[in-house]
């Protein structure tokens, strides 16, 4: 490990010196001193567990010398130094996992109706307040990129997105099949249903890392359908834009001008893009991984929402809160604080042996 903390301390210093010889150079600077603020976390650590590490040494020395004072007093430190670089030292090992390198971006959220019929749109509707209570909660901004209604309140599709620091940290883990278990209000008989609701979240990407040849995308202009007066009646604004490689179609109508729609419409095609080919670099790690979606099948799901036993259970870590109406006003940390442990236990073990030091 010391060996890592000795390649960051280098580099820290590096950026340091760059910064000092690029004083005149407004922007470089700010890019130098962003990379090197990301860099601070793990030199702090790294000065106190490089001071413990000397304490202890000098402690063992002590240990040696004839003065039976200084025996007891290094005896005292050899027992109390070791618990505390231990502990430093899980905390190193946690920032020097390799970070996502999206998880400070906004993210796309799309969010289907899967099995269920109009229930199922309804559970959309739902999950789509759920979300958004989330982001304002910790002051994202949300903003609706299109919507596919059913008609009486819920959804076959609706697409949004979150803006805000760290947003595809935390969103990142809803990803997949959402299973709802309850009475609809339509139903006469008292019978539970079960439907089924596909979430994809996207991070949002630069055109520098998705880029789309103008041959590989046909774009097609139309009204767009919902509520707008004029704006609506008269100009077609709406875009709808296909990747002829994938067959992948976005549509976008909820802004004013086809420029706007056009550029939110890419934006969610890079985003997918990206999302296929990253998945497809999960699959070589992992053969077993299942795509982000799935089918909607309602035999696939990622987490389940009890109505009569008021419980929500994530089935990947097996952690039930028994508190629905809470969590379906955005109280879902409970969840994705567990899932991103588990993720970062899993990085871990998978990032090589820590023992050089």
């Amino acid at each position: 490990m010391l060996e890592k903390i000795t390649a960051i301390e280098n580099r820290y210093n590096e950026l340091t010196r760059l910064m000092d010889e690029n004083i005149q150079d407004y922007q470089k600077v700010v890019e130098l001193a962003k990379e090197r603020s990301e860099l601070e976390p793990v030199i702090q650590l790294s000065a106190r567990y490089r001071s413990l590490l000397n304490q202890l040494e000098q402690a063992k020395e002590l240990e040696s010398s004839g003065d039976d004072e200084m025996r007891a007093l290094a005896n005292l430190e050899i027992e109390a130094l070791p618990p505390q670089i231990e502990e430093l030292e899980k905390q190193l090992k946690r920032l020097l996992i390799p970070r996502d390198p999206r998880d400070d971006r906004n993210v796309f959220i799309e969010i289907r109706a899967g099995a269920g019929g109009d229930e199922a749109g309804l559970f959309a509707a739902e999950l789509m307040r759920m979300y958004m209570h989330y982001a304002e909660a910790r002051g994202w901004s949300v903003e609706m990129i299109s919507s596919n209604e059913t008609g009486i309140g819920g959804f076959k599709e609706v697409i949004f997105m979150v803006k805000g620091k760290g947003a595809y940290s935390r969103f990142k883990f809803e990803s997949g099949v959402h299973r709802v278990q309850r009475i609809p209000a339509t139903e006469s008989s008292g019978r539970i249903h079960t439907s089924t609701v596909t979430v994809a979240v996207m991070a949002e990407v630069e055109e520098v890392d998705v880029q789309i040849p103008e041959s590989d995308i046909t774009i097609d202009v139309f009204r767009s359908s919902g509520a707008g007066g004029q704006n609506v009646q008269k100009n077609a604004t709406a875009v709808r834009i296909t990747h002829i490689p994938t067959g992948i179609v976005v549509a976008c109508q909820d802004e004013r001008s086809q420029l706007q729609n056009k550029l939110r419409a890419m934006g969610i095609l890079r985003a997918r893009l990206f999302e296929i080919e990253e998945e497809k670099r999960r699959q070589e790690r992992d053969e077993n991984r299942r795509s982000q979606v799935g089918t909607g099948d309602r035999s696939e799901k990622i987490r389940t929402y009890n109505y009569p036993q008021s419980r929500v259970t994530d089935h990947r870590i097996n952690l039930s809160s028994y508190n629905l109406p809470a969590v379906m006003t955005g109280e879902i940390d409970l969840f994705i604080d567990e899932l991103a442990l588990r993720d970062e236990t899993d990085r871990l073990s998978s990032s090589g042996d820590y023992d050089e030091s």
